[in-house]
């Protein structure tokens, strides 16, 4: 669509010298042709991530390709809508800091035909879940340095009107220095700002049903609301599951998962 085409869409300027000696700005829209893509980095149910490299810069990138009919035959464009407004606001303010905030980076967007392209961070030690796998649990020091990142994140987030929903250790992501870099915003809530005051509400009732079953919070099994608080829960879950090796919450089942839950 023309919304895809004009938002967020990325342009690359480049100075070329004419025939008589003179420099030309030209615009570039970037397309596929920019990059070289290599592995896949992850699959999810309906995109596919690929390391590439940019051409012009020969930075790697994680590229996150969506395929169009699908996503409209799935009826994922709302996912789809979702994470990029969420990543362009995020994104957006972390280039205003020189320091990481726990957000993977969405630098640019841009489309063909056939397919959507996100053009993010790349993580290249992989997600945190790889790491408790490897590990089977970490030691107290290993924790406190993960946690602090993942709340200093999830402060920004929601200080910046997101709400993640659906926060677990496949969706956070470690850079080359094993900073955590959180990502997956399909189901995430965004808050509008308080015209008056040009402030984000402190939080929200979401009555959708989101989630993974091992971090989903008691309220949204119980009232069916998944706000701020739904985030911290899951950030408790995924503690407990960096000291212990597993998740406090796990049935054969996601109904006896839910028991469990509900059962606190």
């Amino acid at each position: 669509s023309d919304d895809w085409e004009e938002k967020g869409a990325a342009q690359l300027i480049k100075t070329i010298k004419s025939s008589d000696g003179k420099s030309i700005t030209r615009i570039i829209r970037r397309s596929v042709k920019d990059f070289e893509f290599g592995k896949t980095l992850g699959e999810g149910s309906y995109s596919t991530v690929k390391l590439s490299l940019d051409k012009n810069t020969s930075k790697y990138y994680a590229i996150k390709i969506l395929d169009k009919r699908h996503i409209i035959k799935e009826k994922k464009v709302k996912y789809v809508t979702i994470e990029k407004d969420a990543l362009n606001r995020l994104s957006s303010i972390k280039s205003q800091n020189a320091y990481p905030n726990g957000i993977v980076k969405l630098y640019f967007t841009f489309q063909d035909e056939n397919c959507l392209y996100f053009v993010l961070d790349y993580a290249s030690n992989g997600e945190l879940l790889s790491l408790i796998k490897k590990y089977g649990s970490l030691n107290e020091n290993s924790t406190r340095y993960f946690a602090a990142q993942i709340i200093d994140a999830l402060e920004f987030m929601h200080n910046n009107g997101v709400i993640h929903r659906d926060l677990k250790p496949e969706n956070i992501l470690l850079d080359s220095y094993n900073r955590v870099e959180i990502t997956d915003f399909g189901t995430a809530k965004l808050l509008l700002k308080d015209p008056t005051t040009d402030l984000y509400p402190k939080d929200t009732k979401a009555y959708s049903f989101v989630g993974t079953a091992e971090y989903v919070s008691p309220e949204l099994l119980n009232d069916k609301y998944s706000g701020k608080p739904s985030d911290i829960w899951s950030f408790g879950c995924i503690l407990y599951q960096l000291i212990a090796g597993k998740p406090p919450f796990k049935a054969t089942n996601e109904y006896l998962t839910f028991q469990q839950v509900m059962k606190i």
